[in-house]
């Protein structure tokens, strides 16, 4: 028989929609010879859906879509990802359709409950297994993180499954498909069942679905793997339950795997949300050319607007690396200068500020104040023509608070909010690996915010190897203070930096949301609270 992993990129409460290209992949399974079709987690309704979980518009909503859904599946055999609602209770959902009828309904068992997913919130955890037969192939059906429980897999063969079929919506992190590899095989190594992992794909809000679906046979080999990132129908053709040696798609090198991861989440929030243009500022340094690169690549150079903010410190350099590199992209690029509206606010001040500033020597509230000038430029671009202001800062800046409040921080979409310094540079060569987008030169300078003369990065913060694997051990990994000395990082460094990370959580709850790369993100994953006495000493 042949089996098609329907990997699509949903929408979250777009019923209909999401319900027409569930339709549209099944029939063209059906044309292609399938007899069964399997969709991802809550396909239906889109994921995760949260609170619209818990309006009863929705759920009422949820299910009319359903059954005039059921009604349209003919001649092939649907597993359908959906909310399920019975006696005021509401489960995470697959159900078995065809010929327009529901066979059986699966309840997920095991609910995820963890930093980014509370599903123990809106839903009741199911008890039963579930079996089915196509074309005399028994399967059996799990949800996401059932699989994850070694009696969810063995109560199935145990009931004569063949062949597990997985229903997912994990969103992607650096090396998850590597883990989840070594989880499904470790379930096959205890039951020898062969796995379909049917994944989600897409963006949605932070998070970003990577698809990359895929099958392991009961002998825990690899027979095929769907492409990364996109929506895709995969065959699966299986003969006596096996699945015969199909493609297997090379996954891409890290660096590829989380610009795509930054593409598609970039692309889908602008479209999902309705926007038509983004705009940045562009700074002639090197986290706002990525930014724009990103963005050039997601949604086309005719929907991005760059916009160059000089000040009486920006280098020549800085306006000569900002106009090569808009015009390399073809972008729309405008140049408006801070420094009359800055001149204004200084004397406006002067009288206030009299008598606080050693020799009259400016400090960080005039570069804070530059900042925030350009903040309001964008935001008033963005209020004027409608389009959404995409922010430029990374997370070595999010951690440590190298950011300004209403300034660089000012925006709707924040791209690179979890993505290091360091991971910087090498996502800009390996864009450049790509075709020439920046300049060398972006690449090579010294980091300088550019807001008062010979300024640089590292005139307040350690090298950023040093910085980045800091918080990375801090942030990342939950380490002490001690463990982290141990890894080979100087006391003062240490101190320093967690100091800055814990005194800067006030920031970070004003940021705009961002894409999640990693398994500790700003977003998500790190909730601690803004007033706190508690401090790590060594």
């Amino acid at each position: 028989m042949k089996l098609a992993v329907a990997q699509i990129n949903c929408t979250v409460g777009d019923l209909a929609g999401n319900a027409k290209k569930i339709l549209d992949f099944t029939n063209q399974a059906k044309n292609k010879g399938a007899s069964l079709v399997v969709t991802p987690e809550l396909a239906l309704s889109g994921y995760p859906p949260e609170d619209l979980l818990l309006r009863k518009g929705f759920s009422l909503a949820c299910i009319n879509t359903l059954e005039n859904l059921v009604k349209e599946i003919n001649g092939i055999t649907l597993l359908l990802g959906h909310p399920y609602f019975s006696d005021s209770k509401i489960y995470n959902a697959a159900s078995v359709i065809c010929d327009g009828k529901i066979i059986v309904t699966y309840l997920k068992n095991n609910l995820l409950n963890d930093t980014v997913f509370k599903e123990c919130r809106y839903f009741e955890p199911g008890s039963d297994s579930c079996i089915f037969y196509v074309e005399g192939i028994k399967f059996g059906v799990n949800i996401s993180t059932d699989v994850c429980k070694e009696f969810n897999v063995t109560r199935a063969k145990e009931e004569g499954a063949e062949v597990l079929l997985v229903l997912c919506a994990s969103p992607y992190h650096i090396n998850k498909q590597v883990l989840c590899y070594k989880m499904v095989r470790q379930r096959i190594c205890e039951t020898g069942i062969t796995v379909i992992y049917a994944n989600l794909v897409g963006g949605q809000d932070e998070l970003v679905f990577d698809g990359a679906s895929f099958v392991i046979n009961s002998k825990g080999e690899l027979t095929h793997q769907f492409d990364e990132f996109t929506e895709t129908l995969g065959l699966v053709e299986l003969q006596n339950s096996l699945p015969i040696q199909g493609a297997v798609l090379r996954t891409k090198i890290l660096q590829a795997s989380i610009y795509s991861a930054l593409c598609l989440g970039v692309k889908d929030y602008i479209d999902k949300n309705g926007f038509t243009d983004v705009l940045l500022g562009l700074s002639g340094g090197i986290d706002s050319a990525l930014t724009l690169a990103i963005a050039v690549d997601a949604l086309g150079p005719e929907r991005v607007w760059a916009v160059m903010m000089p000040s009486e410190y920006t280098t020549d350099i800085s306006l000569q690396d900002s106009r090569t590199m808009s015009e390399t992209l073809g972008v729309r690029y405008s140049e408006v200068s801070i420094k009359p509206v800055f001149d204004k606010f200084v004397s406006a001040l002067m009288c206030e500020f009299q008598g606080l500033q050693k020799n009259d020597e400016a400090d960080t509230t005039e570069e804070n104040l530059q900042a925030r000038i350009r903040g309001t430029f964008l935001m008033a671009l963005s209020n004027k023509y409608g389009a959404i202001v995409l922010t430029t800062g990374n997370k070595s800046e999010m951690a440590t608070g190298y950011c300004t409040l209403y300034g660089d921080m000012a925006g709707g979409f924040a791209v690179l909010k979890d993505i290091s310094k360091t991971m910087v540079y090498q996502l800009c060569q390996y864009r450049n690996s790509l075709s020439r987008a920046i300049p060398e030169r972006v690449i090579q300078r010294a980091p300088s915010a550019e807001l008062r003369p010979n300024q640089m990065d590292q005139d307040s913060l350690p090298s950023y190897d040093v910085l980045d694997g800091i918080i990375e051990a801090y942030v990342g990994q939950d380490k002490s203070l001690e463990e982290i000395i141990g890894l080979g990082y100087a006391k003062t460094d240490v101190g320093h930096i967690v100091d800055l990370i814990c005194m800067n959580e006030y920031k970070r709850h004003q940021s705009p949301m961002g894409i999640c790369v990693s398994q500790r993100s700003f977003s998500k994953d790190w909730y601690y609270p803004i007033t706190s006495k508690y401090k790590d000493k060594f």
